[in-house]
């Protein structure tokens, strides 16, 4: 099927008529994993200024190898709740920020994107809470550990259990349905 756009009518891309694309093919950005900077390459850029301030930033030590292995874990641990809570409904993590005391909402890939950058540069992003995120799609990190150990838990005493290693009866909370 060809798509006909009278010629008066171009596309926003620039193309018109039987000239337009189908498919992808009127797509010419790459995929990022990081937001883009809305000010790249503009004179007036606000945070233009900000390379300039010295350097104190310049001099910042990098990552120990401890600390980077941290950072490594975190991003591993990161997958796995995000691969357990997104189908329950949780969106990101919540933590309590050091600098401001206020609770900072992050997504799934924004936090991933932060530790990404963490590793590659040695020091945090600026941050700046949410625009009015909800509370309830937002668990704590601890929350997160404890729900992935539980179903780790659970999964290795029901596989004890059919192996016929296990002590017998189940010992969660809610017991399966058995039929």
């Amino acid at each position: 099927m060809r798509l006909i756009v009278p010629r008066s009518r171009a596309w926003p891309w620039g193309y018109a008529g039987a000239d337009a694309p189908t498919g992808n093919q009127g797509y010419r950005g790459g995929v990022h994993d990081e937001p883009i900077d809305p000010f790249s390459g503009d004179p007036a850029d606000p945070s233009s200024g900000l390379d300039d301030l010295g350097d104190e930033d310049a001099q910042l030590d990098p990552l120990t190898d401890v600390e980077r292995q941290d950072v490594l874990e975190d991003l591993a641990d990161l997958e796995i709740y995000q691969a357990l809570l997104t189908p329950l409904g949780v969106r990101g993590l919540v933590i309590e920020c050091e600098d401001c005391h206020e609770p900072h909402y992050f997504d799934w890939d924004l936090l991933r994107g932060n530790l990404r950058h963490l590793l590659d540069s040695g020091r945090p992003r600026v941050h700046e809470p949410a625009y009015d995120p909800d509370p309830d799609h937002y668990v704590t990190w601890e929350y997160a550990r404890g729900y992935a150990d539980g179903v780790h838990d659970t999964l290795t005493e029901i596989a004890d259990d059919s192996d016929g290693r296990g002590g017998g009866e189940w010992k969660g909370t809610d017991r399966p349905a058995t039929q």
